[in-house]
């Protein structure tokens, strides 16, 4: 299994037969040069995404075109944007389990916000969440935007076992943590690895 951090909280998840690409941003994503944009898309079998702000929905649309990937999540943003033209994927609901391949994706809940823009007006789209992910003997949560984690390590420690921890949503905007190292600090018997832009860690 490879995890590969795209920048912001955009991932590709090789695992199984499968390449999930989770929140997949490539326009305006600071991170993520133009040149990397292919290799971070290329196989993608299916897109997740959480919520609806842009920095995670922006090109899922055309991404799902270009590489005839379902597009999966909330039953609200999935059903929009499978109208957009996103190709249909599951729309689902909090606590729902979907089946890819030999891989399970279950929905779990986020706390955050989960809104669109069209035009100048700004529509809800559901509810916010997070996926955990099973397959090659692994489980992966995908937190997506939620705001316990902004006490992220008190929260890894009170409702978690995690043997690994990797960092993300951070380093793209000035109004974000720029370093993992606080995080690190408070997981002393947590594997915390910092990701590197398109340099796939592997399990």
């Amino acid at each position: 299994m490879n995890i590969t951090w795209l920048g912001h909280g955009s991932f590709r998840i090789e695992i199984e037969d499968q390449v999930l690409l989770i929140d997949p941003w490539l326009t305006g994503n600071p991170m993520l040069a133009a040149d990397q944009h292919e290799a971070a898309l290329a196989g993608g079998t299916d897109i997740l995404v959480t919520h609806a702000h842009f920095d995670h929905v922006a090109d899922v649309v055309e991404i799902s075109k270009q590489l005839n990937a379902p597009l999966s999540g909330m039953y609200e943003l999935a059903q929009h944007l499978h109208a957009q033209g996103a190709v249909e994927g599951d729309a689902f609901n909090m606590g729902g389990t979907i089946t890819r391949g030999t891989v399970q994706i279950s929905m779990v809940p986020a706390s955050h916000s989960s809104t669109i823009m069209e035009g100048d007006k700004r529509f809800y789209m559901g509810t916010e969440t997070g996926f955990i992910i099973r397959g090659e003997g692994q489980c992966i949560y995908a937190s997506g935007d939620t705001g316990i984690m902004a006490e992220a390590a008190y929260a890894a420690k009170r409702y978690f076992d995690f043997k690994t921890v990797i960092p993300c949503h951070y380093k793209t905007m000035p109004m974000l943590e720029q370093s993992a190292q606080v995080l690190a600090d408070g997981l002393p018997d947590v594997n915390v690895i910092e990701p590197e832009v398109m340099k796939p860690i592997s399990f």
